[in-house]
């Protein structure tokens, strides 16, 4: 599947399969599927905090997790270059295997990113087809709902949310929706990835 994935985003480039055979669990409801490519990431530690992260998005807004049940297939959890993608063909919300895994990192941040995935799976949803969108107002919509997740949570947690949603709505147009080089960003992923095996 991610190599079906990969070459979506990156056209026809020479692109490889980051993982294996997904495993398929279930977490909240949702088919997931785990491509760990990384010995030492626990696939339950990771999906342990998918758990927590949906669990505070239908604790502090519910309707916002009715959308994801309505608007996406599945969840992927894989080695990727970026935190999070929504994959319109198969109705994914891709969330990244590192991202997590790390534990510096809350579950509201982890949660955030899938509220902003939430909204590009809503506005695929709504029909608008890909070549048609406006790329810098369709993030900063995503940037919006992050802010009022952050928002919606205790000033704890949802601090950090808000500070990174605020952050870039007053990005310019090619910083907030920046073109990249997936060969690049795969290149400098995968070279990370050789040194967390040495």
């Amino acid at each position: 599947m991610i190599e079906k994935l990969l070459k979506w985003i990156a056209g026809p480039a020479d692109v490889a399969s980051l993982g294996g055979d997904p495993e398929i669990h279930e977490v909240r409801g949702f088919r997931v599927l785990v491509e760990n490519s990384r010995e030492d990431i626990s696939t339950n530690d990771v999906l342990a905090r998918l758990h927590d992260s949906l669990a505070l998005i239908e604790r502090y807004q519910p309707w916002r997790l009715r959308h994801l049940e309505r608007d996406l297939k599945q969840f992927l959890v894989a080695r990727f270059p970026c935190r999070g993608a929504y994959f319109p063909e198969e109705r994914t919300c891709m969330t990244e295997l590192t991202f997590l895994a790390r534990r510096d990192i809350s579950p509201a941040t982890v949660a955030s990113s899938i509220v902003h995935e939430g909204i590009h799976a809503r506005v695929d949803r709504m029909g608008v087809k890909r070549e048609m969108r406006d790329r810098p107002n369709e993030e900063r919509l995503c940037r919006r709902a992050e802010l009022e997740f952050g928002r919606a949570l205790p000033p704890d947690l949802g601090m950090p949310v808000i500070e990174r949603a605020l952050g870039t709505l007053t990005l310019a147009d090619a910083e907030v929706a920046p073109d990249i080089d997936w060969n690049e960003a795969f290149d400098r992923q995968q070279s990370v990835d050789q040194a967390a095996r040495s």
